[in-house]
């Protein structure tokens, strides 16, 4: 069913095209909320926002057409996958181009056809429709801003040894350098990209300016309650992907030491992703399989009820480009445990709104955890401080109107012919099983 969005209104200050391989009812993981809830808040604000986005995997033309709707004030138009064979885990850079060589008819049609809709800027979100922004902000003649949500290396620790990281990273740095403007979700991220993308080094002057915007959330989605007067031994809670960035191994090693320190303690692992075989292993070399629930991925009803039960949340990354799960914990009023990486270390300050850690430091994450259950009061009052301070710096319409300043300034740049990018070969490190395809 195709539905015809309302005609452009005078009053609008932009109009934005979003390029995003997630949106919703498609959602992958926190880039598909992120793009969601900052294409309404800017819509809300009176910016004129479609979205170019895909229908289900594995679905074809024949039973998930095309489809051109409006949504809550943004028009979304969702593109059909083509019938060819391919699977995102197995052939996922030819998924890929093939996602983006859709994305780019479905926009010629449905934009620069009859509608002779144009936008002012086109915003890609991340890699994987490098190909489609960049090409439809060609066509349209207009400035490309990038929003980079993590980096290739950055999952593995700086190595991208293997063939499809490589790949990735490439593109990566093919999009940085097209785009005519960049944002961040952090400061970290920022001196990441600078690094990895610089084609003449960290401060050179061959990226666009890059600009953060930390990611926001929605209030009114996340209850907020004070913990339960527990009177029995305390449940932690991990939220997130089951990948080896997100450190899960690393609590599920201090699990028996803070168990020793407070008995009983139980830990409830809510996700689901590559590495659920290993971390079940994991958690039985460290007899602690009774001690550990396996919760698989949760709606938003069953993660806010995990939340508003459990004593506190601990979220140990290796690696975070911002940590949107952090910034929901706060809200639902759980006690925040995390590392310092990246964007977890600028959101959560220690001893005021969380208790932080190194990344990988066992004996710190141990400290951390038992200085939260040793002192509930004190938690507590941190888990208010936390959600007092989210009402001021990340709210929705706070990163909309920072966005649209960045959309208001860009110029399309002279775009000079680039070179491929020189990849150092490095291996793996042997200790991280995150990346079969390198196998």
């Amino acid at each position: 069913m195709k539905v015809r969005p309302e005609p452009p209104t005078s009053t609008a200050r932009h109009r934005v095209l979003m390029v995003s391989w997630e949106y919703p009812p498609v959602v992958v993981g926190g880039l598909g909320r992120h793009v969601h809830q900052l294409a309404e808040a800017l819509a809300a604000q009176g910016i004129e926002v479609t979205v170019l986005t895909r229908q289900p995997s594995g679905t074809d033309g024949s039973t998930h057409p095309t489809t051109d709707t409006v949504v809550n004030g943004v028009r979304v138009v969702a593109v059909a996958e083509d019938p060819p064979e391919f699977e995102f885990g197995v052939d996922m850079m030819a998924w890929t181009l093939a996602m983006g060589h859709g994305f780019i008819r479905a926009g010629l049609r449905h934009l620069g056809g009859a509608d002779r809709w144009r936008p002012d800027v086109v915003h890609a979100h991340d890699w994987l429709v490098a190909h489609p922004a960049i090409a439809l902000a060609d066509f349209f003649d207009v400035p490309l801003i990038a929003t980079l949500h993590a980096t290739e290396a950055g999952r593995h620790s700086g190595w991208v040894a293997g063939r499809m990281n490589r790949q990735v990273h490439s593109v990566e740095w093919w999009l940085a350098n097209s785009a005519d403007a960049l944002i961040t979700c952090s400061s970290s991220m920022r001196e990441e990209v600078s690094e990895l993308f610089s084609t003449s080094g960290p401060g050179s002057d061959s990226l666009a300016p890059i600009t953060v915007i930390h990611n926001g959330i929605d209030l009114t989605a996340w209850e907020f309650a004070d913990r339960p007067k527990r009177l029995g031994a305390p449940e932690l809670l991990f939220a997130g992907r089951l990948e080896y960035e997100k450190g899960v191994q690393d609590v599920l090693e201090a699990l028996p030491a803070i168990r020793r320190a407070h008995p009983g303690t139980r830990l409830t692992i809510a996700g689901e992703g590559t590495q659920l075989a290993w971390l079940t292993e994991l958690a039985a070399e460290y007899k602690v399989t009774r001690a550990v629930t396996f919760a698989g991925r949760q709606d938003h009803d069953g993660l806010v009820t995990l939340m508003q039960r459990c004593t506190a949340i601990v979220l140990p990354s290796r690696y975070e480009p911002f940590g949107i799960v952090a910034l929901e914990a706060a809200a639902s009023g759980i006690p925040l445990i995390t590392s310092t990486a990246g964007g977890l270390g600028e959101a959560v300050h220690d001893g005021e709104t969380g208790v932080t850690f190194a990344p990988a430091d066992i004996n710190g994450l141990t400290h951390a955890v038992c200085a939260t259950l040793d002192d509930k009061h004190a938690a507590a009052a941190r888990a208010r401080r936390a959600r007092a301070v989210l009402t001021e710096e990340f709210t929705w319409p706070v990163i909309a109107e920072r966005t649209d300043a960045v959309y208001a300034v860009a110029q399309r740049r002279e775009h000079r012919p680039l070179a491929r990018p020189e990849i150092p070969e490095r291996p793996l490190p042997d200790r991280d099983p995150a990346n079969p395809i390198t196998a």
